[in-house]
């Protein structure tokens, strides 16, 4: 069972700033709750005991309230003095990590998926990477994902408008040992010099989670959070 999870929480959210007046994304408050809170406690309710937070902008204000409203919480603050770019601040974060998978998260996404699900089909691929996929209609958004029968990743494509697809859910299983191997830069994009640069040569999957999905990346899905979201989410 993955017991450990990393969430990437280091973005300014540039497109949200008219709205959130000049907070970290993830602490943009959805009725009157910073977001991040959201992914905890669902997390926690998915058995995740233990969490690596990955932190830049304004991460005072983050470990303030996680502290705070979480006093207890099993926790780790990876903070970045420069921008690493999603793969750096994974890379960094990987290394706090203490087994060898790992849950790694958006802050800014909440994909209500079944982590025991999740967790049995990681392990039975002996995965390298396995991302959440979650089916769309009328994406322009996000760029989409093709799995062949086996589940096994074979084209990452890019935004573009699809009737319909797979969109990358932005929720990873992650071989730790493996993904630190890779010869990497210390600043990196996560999505393009990973995961579209070495899925031909490396076991990535792809499983179909159809849950609840949203990411408040754009006002208009973080006014439509305030309507769907209860801090028992």
């Amino acid at each position: 069972m993955i017991t450990e999870a990393i969430i990437l929480a280091g973005g300014l959210g540039t497109r949200l700033q008219s709205v959130i007046d000049a907070v970290p994304k993830c602490m943009a408050p959805v009725n009157d709750t910073p977001f991040i809170a959201y992914l905890i406690n669902s997390l926690q309710k998915k058995g995740v005991q233990r969490f690596i937070f990955a932190l830049g902008y304004k991460h005072e204000s983050i470990t303030a309230f996680i502290d705070e409203k979480y006093p207890s919480l099993e926790k780790v603050y990876e903070i970045e003095n420069e921008p690493l770019g999603t793969g750096g601040a994974i890379a960094a974060a990987c290394k706090k990590v203490k087994g060898n998978t790992v849950l790694v998260i958006n802050g800014d996404t909440l994909f209500d998926i079944n982590l025991k699900s999740f967790s049995h089909f990681h392990t039975n691929k002996a995965a390298d990477c396995s991302i959440a996929l979650k089916p769309m209609i009328n994406i322009e958004r996000y760029g989409t994902v093709d799995i062949n029968n086996r589940n096994t990743v074979i084209a990452f494509n890019e935004k573009r408008f699809c009737q319909n697809g797979l969109i990358n859910g932005g929720i990873y299983l992650l071989n730790v040992r493996n993904f630190l191997q890779e010869q990497l830069p210390p600043i990196f994009s996560f999505e393009k010099q990973y995961l579209q640069n070495l899925f031909s040569v490396r076991p990535m999957f792809g499983i179909i989670m159809d849950d609840y999905f949203i990411d408040i990346g754009i006002p208009e899905d973080y006014e439509r959070a305030q309507q769907e979201l209860g801090i028992s989410q």
